[in-house]
């Protein structure tokens, strides 16, 4: 019997006058029966996930708590519509690939100006990353920043700067850059009274102080496409960000198929590692018969679902003959609960 049927056998009694400690007590029992099971379904889904729409999801990374490093934890998002994001300190930005080979993610970034912009340039906001995690901005990025004020900023070519001034090299902005002159997919967005140079900023810092000059900016990396030098490489929208695989022991046996073929995690409450298998959790991996899995949660729940079913349908065989009892000897009062009729 269902637990919404429960409630529409209850509500039928009560429109028959009957008392309604009766329905109280025989809803009680159908509940505890019924929550167990409940319990087991949300454990059972607990599983993490291997994709976020089309996009793989493996060691270090998890979209599920306790799965993958906690170098990582909450970092990447899942959206309800399959689409994978990740979350920084200046907000949450689509990943259009991972790539576990070369240990990159790119990243859009909505705010960043596009080619359909051309020179209407809109608010934007510098992006960041959260320096406690195991990410850092690739060398393959190159940013371009557009109508710079002159007075703010140093805006010259690089070379002819750099040979000049060589101990103020890093903080020019390349007003010269192949990028400015061979703009990605749109060479001809901007007018001739746009200006733009490339500058890479060492610091989260340095480009909230370049945006507070310039009017915009947007980044390219260089995508490596396999062909021979000097054409193996070319230029994207995007973000690459690095990233480090924390490569352990107990996390290369864990995936060790002959061991069984677990899955890297770890612990939320200590954040220590856990070797995920499919019955239970251990500290080793999956075939080590000689330790006792550190959470049987699975487990240990179907076993209440067990115990608690069999003293539900005790309970409910119990609770049918004592109403019979009590109504023998009850007085019916309409539904009112009076002393005499009170079962609770």
């Amino acid at each position: 019997m269902s637990l919404m049927g429960s409630i529409f056998i209850c509500r039928s009694n009560l429109s028959e006058n009957r008392p309604p400690s009766t329905c109280s007590f025989f809803f009680l029992i159908i509940l505890l029966v019924q929550l167990p099971f409940l319990s087991l379904t949300t454990a059972q889904a607990s599983h993490c996930r291997t994709t976020c729409g089309d996009i793989p999801i493996k060691y270090p990374f998890g979209i599920d708590d306790g799965c993958g490093s906690p170098y990582y934890r909450h970092i990447l998002v899942c959206s309800d519509s399959g689409k994978l994001e990740l979350r920084t300190p200046s907000g949450r930005y689509p990943v259009r690939n991972v790539s576990y080979s070369e240990r990159h993610i790119l990243l859009t970034d909505p705010f960043m100006w596009n080619c359909q912009d051309t020179d209407k340039f809109r608010p934007t906001r510098p992006f960041s990353l959260d320096t406690s995690t195991h990410f850092s901005l690739s060398p393959q990025n190159e940013y371009l920043f557009f109508n710079c004020s002159e007075d703010d900023v140093i805006i010259q070519p690089k070379p002819i700067f750099c040979e000049h001034f060589p101990d103020r090299c890093d903080s020019s902005c390349d007003s010269a850059s192949y990028l400015c002159r061979h703009l990605p997919q749109c060479p001809s967005a901007l007018s001739g009274s746009t200006s733009c140079c490339s500058y890479y900023p060492k610091a989260t810092e340095s480009l909230r102080l370049m945006l507070k000059y310039c009017a915009s900016y947007t980044s390219v990396y260089w995508k490596d496409i396999g062909s021979p030098q000097p054409y193996d490489q070319v230029p994207e929208y995007g973000i690459r960000v690095d990233f480090d695989i924390p490569v352990t022991t107990r996390c290369l046996q864990c995936q060790d198929r002959v061991k069984g073929g677990g899955t890297c995690g770890f612990d939320t409450q200590t954040q220590n590692f856990l070797c995920l298998c499919e019955e239970r959790n251990i500290t080793t991996y999956c075939q080590d018969h000689s330790v006792s899995g550190h959470n049987r949660r699975v487990g240990v729940i179907a076993g209440t679902v067990t115990a608690v079913s069999a003293a539900g349908a005790l309970g409910v065989v119990a609770g049918v003959w004592y109403l019979k009892k009590v109504r023998a000897k009850a007085p019916v009062t309409c539904g009112v609960q009076s002393n005499e009729n009170r079962l609770f």
